[in-house]
């Protein structure tokens, strides 16, 4: 799963093509990393008493926790979930049971297996798709000994059949086939808050009950090919195997990232609405400090998943955590605000960068786009200064900045094809202009 050529480093270097600055993040995460493989190339017996030090982010919103956090478990290819800490007390008491976390987790790393297992299997699936494709095509004859059955050799008709095929000659052409049909659950919108584990369960039991349907359906040659490797696919891979890998990977290399975890921390009064804040971050400690869960793929224990918990911390602090759960939590790492020249490098820099994706989407009409570099810097200067004046939202300014500014060339953009438009400052601050220098719409729009 982890490879061993990816040293810290390395990963540092990976996240910095989408994430700008934050190099104390970058550092602890990717430590955090490389431990989990250098805990594999232990022995059975130490392997074990090593867990994983979970980290706690500090810092305002739209800094890049979120984004570290993904970036990183795409990285290595870990089953990874965020989960965000209020849902655990939406409706008074009554929140998401914890433990869905961990079943959320295990359903990730299923898929995830699943995804690789049907890939390997992609090209035997690919010619019994063929196969039967040609069945219904060219149907074969059946020749009888008793009980037994068996096919005539085959026709030269079927081979040029065959032939057409591989080559894309009959993909438009009609054909009748059998597709299996999974039964609709007539379980949904009766169980109480909370409680959604216990509908998904009951999802489960009802359609492994009720046997799958066969139905007829007209589709082209090409849609034919695709719906039946799809389903040879799924009979080719076992899994049992697949339950039992997803288990594997989602205790060993499973991230878990819990956001929000500030608005759950704060001191109790008793007679506060807040009263279930505490009772929330109790639930959560045996998850992070190691357990046993049941989910539908086999038993997953948390001992060595890994958590990351982050918040802004505004109106409270870590220290108002229960001693238990800062425990659990041993690496704090404090992320910066960001400043006008990190803004200029997160429109301009990053493989996702803001400008980049502008770019692209007005390309799709034919129009080409230009940002100058005076442009970059207003935008830079002006998302500073509004985070400054009113809530600081970091990054995310940068959205509502450039939404603004290109919101009339993206609504005419379908009669500008073949133009070339350059947005300069000027462009900038003639867009702007209004919502800047009125305080009340500044608030209220950017």
């Amino acid at each position: 799963m982890i490879k061993e050529e990816l040293t810290p480093k390395q990963i540092v270097q990976e996240l910095d093509k989408y994430i700008v600055g934050q190099k104390d993040a970058k550092k602890a995460v990717a430590i955090a990393l490389r431990n989990r493989w250098r805990r594999q190339q232990l022995p059975e017996e130490l392997r074990d008493e090593i867990i994983p030090k979970n980290i706690l982010m500090i810092g305002p919103t739209g800094v890049g926790k979120t984004e570290i956090a993904r970036r990183l478990a795409n990285l290595v290819g870990a089953p990874f979930i965020k989960v965000e800490a209020t849902k655990f007390t939406e409706v008074g008491y009554v929140g998401r049971d914890v433990e869905s976390i961990i079943r959320e987790l295990a359903e990730a790393s299923f898929k995830m297996v699943k995804a690789e297992k049907m890939e390997e299997v992609q090209e035997k699936a690919k010619q019994l798709a063929e196969e039967k494709v040609l069945d219904y095509l060219v149907p074969r004859k059946v020749r009888a000994y008793g009980t037994l059955e068996s096919y005539e050799e085959e026709s030269p008709a079927r081979e040029k059949f065959r032939q057409m095929l591989k080559e894309g000659q009959l993909d438009e052409k009609v054909v009748e086939i059998d597709v299996e049909e999974k039964p609709v659950s007539v379980i949904g919108g009766v169980i109480a808050p909370g409680m959604e584990d216990i509908e998904n369960q009951l999802r489960d039991l009802f359609s492994s009950l009720s046997p799958s349907k066969r139905k007829k359906r007209k589709v082209t040659v090409k849609e034919a090919l695709k719906i039946i490797q799809q389903q040879e696919a799924e009979k080719l891979i076992d899994m049992d195997e697949v339950a039992s890998e997803a288990v594997y990977r989602a205790e060993n290399y499973g991230i878990v990232f819990i956001d929000e975890i500030d608005k759950v921390a704060g001191k109790s009064t008793g007679s506060s609405p807040d009263v279930s804040r505490e009772g929330v971050q109790r639930d959560l400690l045996p998850i992070v400090e190691g357990t046993t869960v049941s989910t539908k793929y086999g038993p997953i224990k948390t001992d060595h998943i890994l958590f990351i918990a982050a918040g802004a911390f505004h109106l409270s602090k870590p220290s108002d955590l229960i001693p238990e759960l800062q425990g659990r939590f041993p690496i704090r790492v404090e992320l910066q605000p960001l400043t006008k020249d990190d803004f200029v490098k997160i429109l301009t820099q990053p493989k996702n960068a803001l400008i980049k994706q502008y770019k692209a989407l007005l390309e799709t009409e034919g129009v080409n786009l230009e940002f100058t570099d005076d442009a970059i810097e207003t935008i830079a200067q002006i998302a500073e200064e509004v985070n400054e004046k009113t809530e600081n939202i970091g990054a995310r300014r940068l959205h509502t900045i450039l939404e603004k500014i290109m919101e009339d060339y993206s609504f005419e953009a379908p009669e500008l094809k073949g133009q070339y438009i350059i947005i300069d400052q000027k462009v900038v601050k003639q867009k702007l202009e209004n919502v800047i220098q009125s305080e009340d719409l500044t608030r209220y729009i950017l």
